[in-house]
């Protein structure tokens, strides 16, 4: 699976700006300098992290239901989506899919096979 979304706790701050947190993918927060920044960046946190999951072969986390995740006073949800093969091709500029980049390895490794 390619697309994915995940429920976001979005934190007013003092200065007009917002924090997000994703609590259910470790080390993946961000902000933002308004609330149309913070989606934004939100969404590309997303996917920079569920990237790094699938390079990394580490099984992506279940999005957890919104009503079992606890806010603090001024918090709330927001579900936030993103394309990681969309965000590969932008971002990162990589256009093989994991079966291109196995072949690719598999190349490499016995060129007088292919």
């Amino acid at each position: 699976m390619r697309r994915y979304y995940f429920p976001a706790v979005f934190t007013p701050e003092d200065n007009g700006k917002f924090s997000v947190d994703f609590p259910d993918l470790s080390s993946c927060y961000t902000c933002g300098d308004d609330m149309a920044d913070a989606i934004i960046m939100a969404e590309d946190v997303l996917a920079m992290t569920l990237v790094d999951y699938e390079t990394d072969n580490l099984p992506i986390p279940i999005p957890s239901a919104s009503d079992m995740i606890p806010l603090k006073t001024g918090e709330f949800i927001n579900y936030v989506a993103c394309d990681t093969i969309a965000y590969r091709k932008a971002v990162l500029g990589e256009y093989l899919f994991h079966a291109d980049l196995q072949n690719e390895q598999t190349k490499k490794k016995n060129p007088k096979q292919i």
